[in-house]
């Protein structure tokens, strides 16, 4: 586990490009990403940040209401989860996240911690307000993203 203070935005929109990188980089055809932290931390900035970095314009907007919001990018596939509004186990089903797909498909759920079926994660990132920033913890549930997390400052 590392733990990180992100100043401001910016700080936290270098974090996701740094994590597009390694999503970009990476062989395996499906990445999971949970997002924990209280209201207003930084999870749906974050997820922003990684999505357009693929290269995505338009709009990426928070899927509180609407629990998700998929981007189809050709050879990326994002499904961005947000269960806040949820307790329902079936909830989650409904997306069926494990679909096959022939684009690599990249999974960033936020408030995991609300699923009644635990999935595994390949990051975890846990986000708590400072007064000035952020403070961040970022756990590996995989290999892949073990050397990045060694060596990021």
């Amino acid at each position: 586990m590392k733990e990180l203070v992100l100043q401001n935005d910016e700080d936290t929109n270098r974090l996701g490009k740094d994590i597009a990188k390694e999503l970009k980089a990476a062989e395996i055809s499906s990445i999971e990403i949970h997002l924990e932290g209280d209201l207003g931390t930084g999870k749906t900035f974050l997820s922003r940040s990684i999505i357009r970095s693929f290269g995505w314009k338009d709009l990426v907007k928070s899927p509180t209401y609407t629990l998700c919001e998929e981007y189809d990018l050709g050879d990326y596939f994002f499904l961005h989860i947000d269960l806040y509004r949820t307790n329902e186990a079936q909830d989650i089903d409904i997306f069926n996240l494990d679909r096959e797909i022939d684009s690599k498909k990249i999974i960033l759920i936020e408030w995991p911690e609300r699923l009644r079926h635990i999935r595994p994660y390949d990051l975890k990132i846990t986000f708590i307000h400072l007064n000035k920033g952020r403070k961040i913890k970022i756990e590996t549930g995989s290999h892949l993203f073990s050397n990045w997390l060694k060596s990021y400052e």
